[in-house]
């Protein structure tokens, strides 16, 4: 019997081949009607036999296009209207709701880089190739729906052959909207500093050069750098046929190999570009940069190579290929050779695979041009942002000539508009106990954003909504991302923490109406000061914003209002709430009172920790309570104090202070942070070790500027107090001498727990160019293979109860509350007196820095047990940048899960403040949720 459906299917199904797909599906279970892109979804009207249109709906919900991501299909019997056919339509413009998904931009597709490298193909070599399976998509798209009139590739007319390829719906390039060609699609451009050797012909001289007069102030800046470029910028060259594209990167390569920086044009943004393996070349992109010390991420042409200078295991290789390609943090390898300054005294390196066809070839001609000159080495090129320090990324052509002016040699740019500034994402893969290899994200934003997080209240209803999506996902490694034990266990806690407990009850049931009255809700959180994300909610769903970066220059505040805009407008989302940091002088809290007080909007002011915990209970959907253990650097706290080393009872709406780490001073406040020997003092005034022999060395490094400090302690000048693990961790770095004068923030901790691997014998260039490559790595792996000595006749236990940070009663006040004042204290005056008893005895500064360490790990582990004594608590959520530290969380993750335990950590988001924004959302959502339930909505 022949029936008639109409279906719409929602989530991510435009512009990843899903309607080619409809009508395939369509052809193989002989099916009529049509299918239509809208802006709500994809809509289908099916005739056919009954049988045959399950078998078709099955195939669309459960096998979809790898890149789509289905979140909900609808059908509604409908009446025949006697199709003969099937056949795609155009896409339907009048819809009002605009609630499609947009994929983010995805890495080139095998195929492509096949026909790439083929001589035969009539896209040989064209640097812009790609089909409904890879190119870019949310970085070009200016509206819904996304067809190309609503992409920047609108100001390209298809050539007959292009075109062809694009009605075809049998062709892989069927309504790949950013398809082209040499023939009809764009180019590069090339443009040099006069005076370099061998440089192109111009074929286009209609555009000046660019003279000093017209650089910006950042670019200026940049010039009293050494080695800076002092002429001017000569004309724009264009690769408009294959020989003049291939000219342009030869040119390219030739630059590279002299050791010049190039700035090349990807996909959310430029990238600056020197020879990974020249160590002049690396200094000079730091000095035009001005990064100092930061590790710079690189770029390899394929896993193989990456397997020869660092670790790969097979959860990280697909971490590499996948579609996203993100920067994965790859453990070195013994004996691999590294240039000087690449990625200095770190354990890892940020390595990537090409992901656009520039990429591609450039990587391939630059390992082409290398092996012909005879090296042995790895070709790697370093792939930094394309700003000027602490700047946003450059998208625009004409702004990079002109920021970028004196750091870059010479520019790859080309002429199709980048809409959406994208940095790379930055990932690793962690030991996550029994849960397996999990992926924690360190930055996310191209491959992932803006994918959509579900504010699912309880487990229950977070498995549906991923059920509901089918079993695919845009993101090829998502059984990677895990909670211990898995957070479906939380079912099982029983709510002795009254005040906390879900009023929902245990099964999260919901009032119908009140539900509506809080899915109409649209929340704007404007996250927090540093690593900053935005997020927006539409119905159940939370859009969390690229990484935006640090608010503390004018240009990244701009960075920011331009992508809430385009957010806001892309989503048709009028936010109708606020959600702040606590914090009254961080530049998005003042922003936001300003905008409630202007719209009459209400706002909801979320401690800095509670978000940071709450991030991790909205995406496992987890009702709480939970113990939330936030680990830090800075929070702006109930009390006014720098909260850091939380220990927080918490639902979705409130939280309890359970416990924090006793306060320190911070001699200079944010000069404490800059100068770690001041943060030491701090610690040694509160723990009473300033006359301890093993705090010499650093009162002698600190100089005239300990008598300032303690001046300044005494009279309480500009020392605000701290409770942060994250400062703490720099008090001991800096006792330790590892790091005295941060290049960058977070360093001191960074190096302190790079400090505890012992394998870092990197050998030289020269000893790899010498051919005794494999001699070393054999002899680095056979050191690494024979057991550790131990550094004296003590042993670990013993070392851990020296090291153990011991739990003291809290002391109340009259004012107090239950948000700002802890029932226990953590002191870390033992920990501190046994690194510097250590020191003293000449203790290996490895075997110091793994014991520091471990006793704040049994501290997240004795916060747990007494949260669980007193209330019952049963799952913990864990938070923060400290737990970035790959040694911390990892072995908490183990302590926590060996006394029964069940963990839950950041799984889509970093556990770093770009979670904050979702967190911030999600509390605001709570809030909401109890406020429609109080008005009996």
């Amino acid at each position: 019997m022949i029936e008639a459906l109409d279906i719409q299917v929602k989530g991510i199904v435009q512009g990843v081949g899903f309607r080619p797909f409809v009508y395939r599906m369509a052809k193989k279970y002989l099916i009529n009607g049509w299918v239509l892109n809208a802006t709500d979804g994809v809509f289908i009207h099916a005739e056919g036999e009954a049988k045959l249109l399950d078998e078709f709906v099955i195939e669309l919900s459960e096998n979809p296009p790898a890149a789509s991501r289905v979140e909900e299909v609808t059908l509604k019997e409908v009446p025949l209207e006697d199709f003969d056919s099937f056949e795609i339509r155009f896409s339907d413009a009048g819809a009002v709701e605009k609630t499609t998904l947009v994929s983010p931009d995805l890495a080139t597709c095998d195929d492509c880089v096949r026909e790439l490298f083929n001589p035969n193909d009539r896209r040989y070599r064209y640097p812009f190739i790609n089909c409904t399976n890879c190119g870019p998509r949310f970085t070009i798209i200016e509206k819904l729906p996304y067809d190309r009139k609503s992409t920047s590739m609108k100001d390209f007319p298809m050539c007959e052959r292009c075109a062809r390829e694009y009605g075809d719906p049998l062709d892989r390039r069927f309504h790949a909207q950013p398809d082209a060609c040499f023939e009809c699609g764009p180019h590069l451009s090339w443009r040099e500093h006069e005076g370099l050797p061998g440089a192109l012909a111009s074929v286009d001289a209609s555009v000046p050069a660019v003279g000093l007069e017209e650089r910006t102030n950042a670019a200026d800046e940049a010039c009293d750098a050494p080695d800076a470029i002092a002429l001017p910028l000569g004309p724009v060259i264009w690769g408009k046929t294959r020989a003049e594209s291939d000219a342009i990167i030869a040119r390219a390569v030739e630059l590279l190999r002299a050791g010049k920086i190039l700035a090349v044009k990807g996909l959310g943004g430029f990238h600056l570009v020197c020879d990974a393996n020249n160590a002049d070349a690396v200094a000079l992109l730091r000095a035009r940069k001005r990064r100092e010390g930061k590790a710079f991420a690189v770029m390899a042409a394929s896993t193989a190579d990456v397997r020869r200078v660092c670790e790969v295991n097979d959860a990280e290789a697909a971490a590499l290929e996948g579609s996203q390609r993100p920067i994965v943090l790859l453990k070195k390898r013994a004996g691999a050779a590294f240039a000087p300054g690449l990625a200095d005294r770190l354990p890892e390196l940020g390595v990537m695979l090409p992901y656009t066809p520039l990429q591609h070839l450039l990587l391939h001609d630059f390992a082409d041009e290398t092996k012909g000159r005879g090296y042995c080495l790895i070709p790697l090129l370093v792939m930094t942002s394309g700003n000027i320090h602490d700047e946003p990324i450059v998208i625009d052509d004409e702004d990079a000539y002109a920021k970028l002016f004196s750091v870059a040699d010479a520019f790859i740019g080309h002429d199709r508009a980048i809409r959406a500034r994208y940095d790379d994402s930055v990932v690793r893969v962690i030991d996550a106990g029994s849960a397996g290899e999990a992926l924690q994200f360190l930055r996310r934003a191209r491959g992932f954003a803006p994918l959509p997080i579900p504010l699912a209240s309880q487990p229950a209803e977070r498995a549906d909504a991923a059920a509901s999506r089918g079993t695919r996902s845009a993101s090829a490694d998502e059984s990677l991302r895990t909670e211990v034990r898995g957070a479906a266990a939380c079912d099982r806690i029983p709510g002795t923490a009254e005040a906390l407990a879900d009023p929902d009850g245990p099964e999260g049931s919901h009032d119908a109406s009140r539900e509506a009255s809080v899915r109409s809700q649209a929340i704007l959180a404007v996250g927090p000061e540093q690593k900053n994300t935005f997020t927006l909610t539409r119905d159940a769903e939370a859009f969390v914003s690229q990484h935006i970066g640090d608010m503390e220059n004018a240009e990244t505040y701009d960075a920011w209002l331009q992508a809430k805009d385009r957010y806001e407008t892309l989503f048709e989302i009028t936010p109708t709430r606020l959600a702040c940091d606590l914090h009254p002088e961080y530049l998005t809290s003042k922003w936001a009172h300003d905008e409630s007080r202007a719209r009459k909007l209400p706002l909801t002011e979320v401690q800095h920790h509670h978000a940071h915990i709450v991030s991790v209970m909205g995406e496992h959907g987890l009702p709480g309570p939970v113990c939330g253990i936030a680990f830090d650097g800075t929070g702006y706290g109930v009390d006014g104090a720098i909260w850091g080393g939380e220990v927080l009872l918490c639902n979705q709406r409130a939280f309890e202070r359970f416990a924090n780490f006793a306060y320190v001073p911070m001699p200079g406040g944010a000069a404490a942070v800059r100068h770690p020997l001041r943060m030491a003092y701090g610690a040694l005034w509160a723990f009473d070790l300033l006359e301890h022999p093993g705090a010499a060395d650093a009162l002698a490094a600190l100089g005239d500027q300990a008598a300032l400090c303690e001046q300044m302690i005494d009279c309480g000048l500009n020392t605000p107090m701290t409770s942060s693990v994250g400062r703490l961790f720099d008090a001991a770095s800096a006792l330790l001498g590892i790091c005295t004068e941060p290049k960058y923030e977070g360093e001191p901790a960074i190096l302190l727990e790079a400090a505890m691997d012992k394998n870092q014998t990197n050998v030289s260039h020269e000893t790899a160019e010498a051919g005794q490559r494999e001699a070393a790595h054999a002899a680095a792996d056979a050191a690494a293979a024979l057991p550790a000595a131990p550094p004296n006749a003590e042993d670990d236990a013993a070392a851990a109860d020296r090291y153990a940070i011991e739990v003291v009663k809290n002391t109340a006040t009259a004012e107090s509350t239950a948000q700002d004042t802890s029932v226990v204290l953590f002191d870390a005056a033992p920990a501190f007196r046994a690194l510097l008893d250590d020191k003293a005895a000449d203790v290996p500064v490895a075997v110091i820095a793994r014991r520091f360490h471990d006793a704040f790990v049994q501290a997240v582990a004795t916060a747990a047990e007494l949260a669980r004594s007193v209330y019952g608590i049963e799952t913990v959520a864990l938070s923060g940048g400290v737990f970035m530290n790959r040694y911390l969380v990892e072995h908490a993750l183990a302590a926590l899960e060996r006394v029964g335990f069940t963990v839950a950590v950041n799984r889509d988001l970093p556990p770093n403040d770009g979670c904050i924004s979702f967190g911030q959302a999600v509390v605001a959502w709570a809030s909401n949720e109890e406020g429609a339930a109080e008005r009996g909505a």
